[in-house]
């Protein structure tokens, strides 16, 4: 950043000039001299002490843009007076050209904090370029520390913006999901929905049909974040309106696979797992590239697998999508997921997976699906140890209860 940046040549000029000066030396001849030169030169509020011990009190007081301060005096030096300035100066930058007629001095005097030196027997040339150039550092100094500090603020006030757009994106978002888990006859339903960031791809429907029946969805976008949100929400509204106006869950795909391949992102699909069930517990579902769905019988106590059968959605336009049968007795608890419930990490790098998942279910569904979620929601709690989502979390249990 050059000074052009952020001053123009002549407020900076203006601003140099103005500058407060503090002169300090023992000798009145030497202060005498010093202030003539530098009002010579320009400067308009020069001030002196020949006490070195007044040095620190007047600069809390005046805060001097720039103190010449002499070496070698009696009973406190300039190096003593530089270690009380220190104190004073939180960020360590002393406005400081010390005076002195010993060459060994010079570099102790640098080490020590002082930002040039002037040596005697004063030359009015040199003490001019030494005195502007210290001064014109300091007030760049001073003013990108202005600037950061804006800097900081605007940021602050854009990402408070972008967080409560991005709140207001999820509300959005979760508005689209079903505000009360649904009843249907002879079902219990329970979900967890959990995104990774403010807003994620995952997203889940229940829909009364006018057959008497009802379907249930559960789709994932892949990536996360707004894109992938547009995108989910999208499914949602394509696959109400479709349900809604009597189409079959294969027709709906069918259009909403061309759909996604014309319009979506290219490196963007959906995998999602639909059924339609009647109360009887009747139905069919399509598993269009979504990970297994997991059915537990409760006749057997054994956990069936139902596989995608399906390409993903949006990813060939050639793809087409056939329904098959589905059927849950009394007891019988079906538990769709997205990924990111089989990918949760532990702080170890492990995942869950889908062996310990198909376990658990196991071992709970026998329970009633209400217990099912909670032992499955304490299990991964127990898994990641607080390690952070690397993905959208989803999932829907339903239970046919009579």
């Amino acid at each position: 950043m050059t000074a052009a940046d952020i001053l123009s040549a002549d407020i900076l000029r203006a601003q140099i000039l103005k500058a407060k000066i503090l002169v300090v030396d023992d000798k009145e001849a030497n202060v005498r001299l010093l202030e003539g030169m530098l009002r010579v030169a320009g400067y308009t509020s020069v001030t002196s002490t020949f006490d070195p011990h007044q040095v620190c009190e007047l600069y809390r007081q005046h805060r001097y843009s720039l103190i010449l301060l002499d070496l070698q005096m009696p009973g406190l030096d300039g190096f003593q007076v530089m270690e009380g300035l220190k104190e004073i100066e939180g960020d360590g930058y002393l406005p400081v050209i010390v005076i002195t007629a010993q060459p060994g001095h010079k570099l102790r005097a640098l080490e020590a904090g002082a930002k040039d030196f002037v040596s005697k027997p004063f030359d009015l040339a040199e003490l001019r370029a030494r005195v502007h150039n210290i001064l014109e550092v300091r007030l760049l100094h001073l003013e990108t520390k202005r600037y950061i500090r804006e800097l900081e603020t605007s940021r602050e006030v854009i990402r408070q913006k972008t967080l409560q757009e991005f709140a207001l994106a999820r509300e959005t978002q979760e508005s689209l999901l079903p505000r009360v888990v649904p009843h249907f006859e002879n079902f219990h339903i329970d979900t967890y929905y959990s995104p990774t960031r403010f807003v994620g791809g995952d997203c889940y429907d229940f829909l009364q049909l006018n057959s008497g029946e009802w379907a249930g969805v559960l789709a994932d976008v892949s990536g996360k974040g707004i894109s992938a949100a547009l995108l989910s929400s999208m499914v949602l509204g394509a696959l109400s309106i479709e349900f809604r106006s009597g189409t079959s869950p294969q027709d709906i795909l069918n259009r909403m696979n061309l759909v996604l391949c014309e319009k979506s992102l290219p490196f963007q699909f959906v995998t999602l797992f639909l059924f339609v069930l009647n109360p009887e517990g009747d139905g069919q579902f399509i598993s269009a590239g979504h990970d297994p769905v997991y059915l537990f019988r409760s006749e057997t106590g054994k956990v069936e697998k139902l596989l995608a059968n399906h390409f993903f959605l949006g990813m060939f336009d050639f793809a087409t999508y056939e329904c098959r049968p589905l059927q849950l007795a009394k007891g019988d608890i079906l538990v769709v997921c997205s990924d990111g419930l089989t990918d949760a990490e532990s702080p170890q790098g492990e995942t869950f997976g889908k062996k310990q998942l198909q376990n658990l279910i196991q071992l709970a569904a026998p329970d009633g699906g209400a217990v099912l979620k909670q032992k499955l929601l304490r299990a991964i709690e127990d898994f990641t140890q607080g390690t952070p989502q690397t993905d959208d979390i989803t999932f829907i249990v339903i239970e046919k209860y009579q």
